[in-house]
């Protein structure tokens, strides 16, 4: 057991966070479960509004005001984040963990040039100087395929693809153990977003870095992720490796997602969406969140969290249709 638990890189247990507003209280992450081993990476999957953003950020204990972690702990390589103080912890973020952030147009600074911004972040951790982090921040340019000449100039000079490569070289800027990228090609076309998770990759593979892969692309997660977890309402609903979920999806709203895809052995196959909306995170139902929308919903469902059921060491799923059976997968048409 201390020899699995020295390999895993990053576990969060049990994970609530809240938004206290003055319509009520928000409930963005309930109970949420993840793990990721080392060198590994772990694709987090869901919709809008399901708390993906939200957990990156609560890693970073970077959660706005008026949110707060009401319970649970994130542990990096044995190391609760949660106990440790501001300070603490503005030395974790970009040295330990680092984070792509969704939208690369209002990650940097417009007053500033490129270069200057990757070598603050390696001043802010390292003991360098002013040349020194100046002379490794054009190297990181380089290795993320800008010319070094480049970093004299400022972000409104570069298009948005070129923009995220200095993102990342900012998130790479100080090598941190675990990655953390939010939807990093959402505002990317296609041919660009295909070059920057190949750039991604191979980086990865470079710094032996585990990474927590924020996306609702299920195509991205299975270039980039060895594991994958559903996250629906706060709450991961399914987990397991890419095979086993890719393969032999267990929960309805993971079914439902493989089914809201297109069809490219049969072009005239019509798209499946899953109908209705994601709950008001204000209020809940009492049972599965993904009750109001399940064809499978029973009345157990309407009243009682379901269980989490494992069909392998790897793979489970949190489902009452699996909590008093013999193990089978739910029919991708049912």
């Amino acid at each position: 057991m201390n020899t699995q638990k020295q390999d895993m890189a990053l576990e969060i247990e049990d994970l609530s966070v809240e938004y206290r507003t003055g319509g009520g209280i928000v409930r963005a992450l309930n109970s949420l479960e993840l793990s990721i081993k080392r060198g590994t990476a772990l694709g987090l999957v869901g919709e809008t509004g399901a708390g993906k953003t939200t957990a990156g950020l609560a890693i970073l204990r970077l959660i706005p005001h008026p949110g707060v972690i009401t319970g649970g702990s994130i542990r990096l390589h044995g190391a609760d984040l949660l106990e440790k103080t501001e300070k603490q912890m503005r030395s974790v973020r970009g040295k330990e963990v680092s984070m792509i952030f969704q939208d690369p147009m209002t990650s940097l600074n417009p007053v500033r040039t490129v270069e200057e911004q990757i070598a603050e972040a390696i001043r802010q951790h390292e003991k360098a100087g002013r040349a020194e982090a100046l002379g490794r921040a054009r190297e990181m340019l380089e290795m993320v395929g800008i010319p070094a000449v480049r970093g004299r100039e400022y972000p409104h000079q570069f298009s948005g693809g070129m923009k995220q490569r200095v993102v990342i070289a900012i998130a790479l800027s100080c090598t941190p153990q675990l990655l953390i990228a939010d939807e990093p090609t959402t505002a990317l076309d296609v041919t660009i977003q295909a070059q920057v998770l190949e750039m991604m990759k191979e980086l990865r593979r470079k710094y032996r870095m585990s990474m927590l892969m924020i996306t609702h692309d299920l195509g991205i997660v299975a270039d980039i992720c060895d594991e994958v977890s559903i996250i629906y309402a706060g709450h991961v609903v399914e987990h397991g490796t890419l095979e086993d979920v890719y393969r032999n999806p267990l929960h309805p709203y993971t079914v439902g997602l493989f089914n809201s895809l297109p069809n490219m052995a049969d072009r005239t196959a019509k798209l499946k969406p899953i109908k209705g909306l994601m709950p008001d995170p204000s209020d809940l139902p009492p049972g599965c969140a993904f009750c109001p929308r399940c064809d499978r919903a029973a009345d157990v469902c309407r009243t009682r969290q379901p269980p989490r059921v494992h069909r392998n060491a790897e793979h489970y799923v949190c489902c009452h249709l699996y909590e008093d059976k013999p193990f089978q997968e739910v029919s991708k048409d049912g």
